[in-house]
């Protein structure tokens, strides 16, 4: 058979909106997560299988570029795909087309296979060998760079783990760490400024009821930021960067 890419039309509730009507980036994150599990569930690799064999995805690494967000009632067209395999990681893609069938979003995140009771990477191959790709990429990125680490801190905001801000998986979503990033932005600029690029890179699991705080350097446009836990072990949870660039409307 051969392997297709997955499409999806999609039309922007205003509940999924944030106040200048632009659909918020957790909620993209989410739709994207939705379509992959569809996707590989069409593959044969859905998350009941991958469970069956004690395995699980655990994300790494996200990267998501933005011409335009979408805006509240938009019908847009989403595209995923499983694009790259390594030895313990694999790659998926996405692309978000406007209604006027321009190419608004790219994006790629990558996925590392672990063994779900020792919590370790497996070998992609040796364990799903029926993985497969499609040689097309929305961004040319292997995500072998890092963040920068937060070297001053111009904002600091803290929060607690909520409840709902816990997956299937025991632990914080991954979209939930880019709304703490863009949560810890001044809101006078978030007003006047949209993100361009958000960069992710996951490292350790939150869990509920754990006190968080983002460390925040700005510089022009962009902002770094440190998720960490404190009052505790002090965990890095997560690093983000983002890119803004200023409201054309």
């Amino acid at each position: 058979m051969e392997l297709k890419k997955y499409t999806k039309e999609y039309t922007i509730r205003s509940y999924e909106c944030d106040r200048n009507n632009n659909l918020r980036i957790v909620t993209l994150m989410n739709i994207f997560q939705d379509m992959a599990d569809i996707n590989a569930a069409q593959l044969g690799l859905g998350l009941d299988y991958v469970l069956s064999k004690g395995f699980a995805w655990v994300g790494s690494n996200y990267e998501i570029r933005i011409k335009r967000l979408p805006k509240i009632h938009e019908k847009v067209k989403i595209v995923t795909w499983p694009a790259v395999e390594k030895k313990l990681a694999a790659i998926r893609d996405y692309e978000v087309y406007g209604k006027d069938g321009e190419r608004i979003i790219a994006a790629s995140s990558q996925w590392i296979l672990i063994n779900f009771m020792k919590k370790r990477p497996i070998s992609l191959r040796d364990n799903l060998p029926e993985y497969q790709i499609i040689d097309d990429r929305a961004i040319e990125t292997e995500f072998e760079g890092k963040i920068k680490e937060v070297e001053r801190i111009d904002e600091q905001t803290k929060f607690r783990v909520r409840f709902d801000d816990i997956d299937l998986n025991k632990h914080v979503n991954n979209g939930v760490y880019a709304l703490w990033a863009s949560e810890a932005v001044n809101p006078d600029f978030r007003l006047s400024h949209n993100p361009s690029k958000i960069e992710i890179n996951y490292k350790k699991e939150g869990h509920i009821g754990e006190k968080i705080t983002v460390l925040t350097e700005c510089d022009g446009l962009v902002t770094t930021h440190s998720i960490q836990t404190y009052d505790g072990d002090n965990r890095e949870l997560a690093r983000a960067r983002i890119e803004w660039a200023e409201n054309e409307e």
